[in-house]
């Protein structure tokens, strides 16, 4: 019999430190620790016992040929009470798989039938599998699926997959691209910049309607000659970054901004013409450097300006004329003008950047350069259009105090979030924004989704922009930039879309 005996013992376990007990105490302890080591440490074959996905299917986005995907991720877990081990993971294409498997730190790609041995997945616990992918040439133009199953053969014999999915279509790669002679690019395959597009002196270069031009970081394009761009409604010509990744799962790298530079037209440069053109995604949207003001340097319809880290348009000194096109959420302005002549008809100019509450305005006038350098604005016309956006003034101006320096800008039919204004010769049957509510502006459009960056500037049914357009002008613009017709309720709305009453269901029939 063990009377009021203490001493003191040391066990180790992964799940203990050091104790310091009375003799009973030990033995409990020593039993609870053995029973959790045994637990931790023991290895069940039993067949009914499996492994669990994160998903069943790894799909990666549309891919370039050649061009090596971002990583995906696939957690393996072991809900199980007892742990599990893996024989083989490999993939079934073998050795001519284009994805590449990273298991556990062990890269399948490395060995030379795509497969590993010997993992284990300790009970309650998980193992990380990472994923890429670079897809071949195609045979044709065409998008090609390409699928493949990661195996996953238990101990017990059992044998678990999950699918991996990729699309891939082919392009064309340039670098340092300079383009001297008058050259059409069409939809045949999407176009890969790298550092530059140079349209050189004298040469005309045209986008057929579906052209793509994706610009990897950094690059841009710069026009001296003369662009064209000839998209439709139902192939427009697109110039975007070439990541078709996403940052989220619900957020692809295309929506945010800052992904490629931008375009600029330089101070020789004239004639230009875009029409269906989406431009989106880049540091700066159009640059228009300063050229004579009788010359339309850009003539711009139909078309679509998003998610710029820059200005959307900016013009300094030059004549450009716009129509029918949406300039929408730029850290800098949407529209900034320095000088020169410029006419907006039908457009939606909408300030709802949603990375910086210091984003800049819907539109900004002005004759005042640097320096305080004069940039005569001979004329500034808005007719038809939608200026609004978060903050309750997105209209602004800065101009020089002596009347030699006149601001010729004036607004008519328009809807405005400024602040109200006693000019009848410069607002003319101005339709002023609510800045009273802080959903106003949001209540005037179908859809503005900050989280997943997805904007539909259309008018909601109960929005005050319905209606205010001037009918008479609208009859030279009788669609929307979606081909909507504007003439159908004989109330033209003021932007670049109309409102168009949702066709009933049976059940309103």
């Amino acid at each position: 019999m063990i009377v009021n005996v203490t001493r003191y013992y040391t066990h180790r376990c992964p799940f203990h430190s050091p104790l310091r007990v009375g003799t009973m105490a030990v033995l409990i302890s020593l039993l609870l620790a053995c029973a959790a080591c045994d637990s931790y440490d023991s290895f069940t074959t039993d067949r009914s016992t499996t492994l669990s996905f994160s998903t069943d299917t790894v799909r990666f986005d549309t891919l370039l040929s050649t061009v090596p995907s971002a990583t995906k991720t696939l957690i393996v877990y072991n809900h199980a009470d007892k742990g599990l081990r893996i024989n083989t993971v490999r993939l079934e294409g073998g050795a001519d798989s284009p994805f590449r498997i990273n298991v556990d730190g062990q890269d399948l790609s490395r060995t030379p039938s795509n497969m590993a041995t010997d993992f284990e997945v300790r009970r309650r616990d998980s193992i990380v599998v990472r994923i890429e992918v670079t897809l071949p040439v195609n045979a044709d133009d065409t998008v090609h699926r390409i699928e493949d199953r990661l195996s996953f053969l238990l101990e017990s014999g059992i044998e678990q997959h999950t699918m991996l999915v990729a699309s891939s279509r082919n392009a064309d790669f340039h670098g340092g691209w300079v383009v001297t002679t008058d050259t059409t690019l069409t939809a045949r395959r999407p176009i890969v910049v790298y550092d530059s597009l140079v349209v050189a002196p004298g040469a005309t270069l045209t986008l057929a309607a579906g052209t793509q031009l994706l610009f990897h970081d950094g690059a841009g394009i710069d026009v001296r000659g003369t662009l064209i761009a000839q998209g439709t409604l139902e192939a427009p010509v697109v110039l975007r970054g070439d990541r078709t990744d996403h940052m989220f799962d619900y957020l692809p790298y295309d929506r945010l901004p800052s992904r490629w530079q931008g375009m600029r037209f330089a101070p020789e440069s004239a004639g230009n013409s875009l029409c269906y053109l989406d431009l989106h995604s880049g540091s700066y949207g159009i640059i228009c450097d300063s050229t004579m003001a009788d010359t339309l340097k850009v003539n711009i319809v139909n078309s679509r300006i998003h998610n710029i880290g820059g200005d959307g348009l900016y013009v300094k000194a030059a004549h450009v004329e716009v129509q029918n096109t949406e300039i929408s959420n730029t850290l800098g302005h949407c529209v900034s003008l320095l000088g020169g002549t410029t006419a907006f008809t039908h457009c939606t100019l909408a300030q709802f950047y949603p990375l910086d509450a210091n984003r800049g305005d819907a539109l900004r006038l002005t004759n005042r350069g640097p320096s305080d350098a004069y940039y005569p604005l001979h004329k500034a016309e808005f007719v038809n259009c939608v200026i609004t956006g978060y903050a309750e003034d997105v209209l602004m101006g800065s101009w020089f105090e002596n009347q030699d320096y006149e601001a010729n800008y004036i607004f008519r039919n328009c809807f405005i979030a400024t602040e109200v204004t006693e000019d009848p010769v410069r607002f003319i049957n101005i339709t002023y924004d609510d800045p009273k509510s802080e959903t106003a502006s949001f209540r005037n459009f179908k859809l503005i989704d900050t989280h997943n960056f997805i904007y539909d500037f259309t008018p909601d049914s109960l929005s005050a922009i319905r209606g205010k357009a001037d009918a008479a002008t609208a009859l030279s613009y009788p669609t929307d930039r979606l081909g909507r017709s504007r003439m159908s309720d004989n109330a033209p709305d003021a932007g670049c879309y109309e409102f168009i009453e949702a066709p009933a269901t049976k059940s309103q029939r």
